[in-house]
């Protein structure tokens, strides 16, 4: 008797872009009547997540508690879901004095958010903001006050569930639960922790910089001084060193949950950023890795549930949205690169995003598509301990990415099917429209890429069948 083939699906991505593709993996979900996994980043420190981790310490849990909500099903009926949704995703005033009134009115049971939420769970999610509540007020210091300044009640919930419990994984599970997502689809935080994490991104000029927050939205390079800087020689660097000194110093009088010495830009707040009009990069992004607090590259390991699930699909999916942000800092995880190189997984699809953002330029040298799979594959061989230039690794990317599903229009990045045939790499074109001016994915056209690629569940039966005869 033949072995099944595994049929669950592994999707990366975190954030807003992969959110709204949410119904497009439910509809593929529900046709191979399979499980489906989003492995999502926990390196993100900006917005209110920024202000949790400086207080706290801990993941930055924003995109997991954004796709948690995301996930709650839907219904013109259940007023209590629609309710819960709005809750969790609701934010406190811009205004630092007015945001934690509200804060007050929503912990103690007074905030018309409450409106349709029974008295059971409202009384077990006010336990949680009351625990959390009362760590923010053990915690505050004359240095060192928690703003609740665009604080997001989702991630609040996460935190205080987290430390309550000692868990991240059970802080997910009890909102989860709480949302009643359902059991076949979840959302895996790509490191199972309780510690911070950061990232730094290496530059194709040699600058470097550090935290996810800085490479996502115009910063000035964040990078630690030189070596040489950092022995006092040379006048250049004299001046720069004794800056980041004081600056390391100014922080340090701060009492927080940030580590004496740590980068400076890892431990400040960064609940304002605009992500329009964004600076370009000096230079392409060559390279994404994990830091300590003191700037020196660390290896994690991958949540084992990630490596499980990948181990279980027969797809997997790297979603749209912020390449170097959302995707590679999960593919390069220790484990990540070989799970997927040897996963029964037939189809390994790349849907490549419909704009070049900040992070897939400069303007003036955006990735095409085949730069996007190459830098797929090199994270993925990274997390493997293979640091190998791309021409060396020209025949491996089909262990990462078999198909590339695209959209054709202006402000898209470039796809040169040759180029991507002689990767092994199979190209779809979908159907797109345009929102606002902006090339957008249409959810029925997407769906029907999706399909084309990987199959219903009806085709799949078909086709072993046919193949049985």
């Amino acid at each position: 008797m033949d072995t099944p083939r595994p049929r669950g699906i592994v999707v990366f991505g975190g954030g807003t872009a992969t959110n709204n593709l949410v119904d497009v993996f439910e509809d593929i979900r529900e046709s191979r009547n399979c499980s489906l996994s989003y492995v999502i980043p926990i390196s993100d420190n900006g917005g209110s997540s920024s202000e949790l981790i400086r207080v706290f310490g801990g993941p930055g849990i924003g995109d997991v508690r954004s796709r948690l909500v995301r996930l709650i099903p839907g219904s013109d009926t259940d007023a209590e879901r629609a309710s819960i949704k709005g809750l969790f995703n609701h934010r406190l005033s811009p205004d630092p004095l007015q945001a934690r009134l509200q804060w007050l009115d929503i912990v103690e049971g007074r905030d018309e958010l409450w409106t349709n939420i029974s008295s059971e769970k409202r009384e077990l999610i006010r336990s949680v903001f009351n625990h959390v509540n009362l760590e923010i007020v053990k915690r505050a210091r004359p240095s060192s006050v928690f703003s609740f300044a665009k604080a997001s009640i989702g991630n609040l919930f996460l935190t205080g569930a987290r430390v309550f419990t000692g868990s991240l994984e059970s802080a997910i599970y009890l909102l989860s639960t709480i949302c009643c997502i359902s059991p076949t689809v979840s959302a895996l935080p790509a490191i199972n922790t309780n510690f911070t994490h950061h990232i730094s991104a290496g530059l194709a000029n040699g600058v470097q910089i550090t935290g996810q927050n800085s490479i996502s939205h115009p910063s000035a390079p964040t990078s630690l001084p030189p070596d040489d800087d950092l022995l006092g020689s040379g006048n250049v660097g004299t001046s720069s060193m004794q800056q980041h000194l004081r600056e390391l110093e100014e922080h340090d009088r701060i009492e927080d949950a940030t580590l004496p010495g740590s980068l400076p830009t890892l431990r400040k707040r960064y609940i304002d950023f605009s992500k329009a009009d964004e600076e370009d990069l000096p230079a392409r992004i060559e390279r994404i890795w994990y830091i300590n607090p003191y700037g020196h590259e660390i290896w994690p390991l991958a949540n084992p549930k990630v490596l499980e699930a990948i181990g279980r699909a027969g797809a997997v999916i790297y979603s749209i949205g912020s390449l170097y942000t959302s995707i590679v800092p999960s593919l390069v995880l220790r484990g990540v690169g070989e799970a997927l190189a040897k996963s029964g997984a037939r189809y390994k699809v790349l849907i490549l995003n419909s704009t070049v953002d900040r992070e897939t330029g400069p303007s003036s040298s955006p990735l095409t598509a085949t730069d996007f799979v190459k830098a797929i594959a090199r994270a993925a061989a990274e997390s493997q301990g293979d640091f190998a230039v791309d021409e060396r690794r020209k025949g491996e990317a089909r262990k990462y990415v078999t198909h590339l599903i695209y959209l054709e229009g202006e402000g898209a990045p470039k796809v040169n099917k040759d180029e991507l045939a002689a990767l092994g790499v199979d190209c779809i074109r979908a159907y797109g429209r345009r929102v606002e001016g902006m090339l957008r994915y249409d959810e029925a056209g997407l769906t029907r890429a999706l399909e084309a690629v990987i199959g219903k569940a009806e085709m799949l039966r078909s086709r072993r069948n046919t193949s049985g005869q």
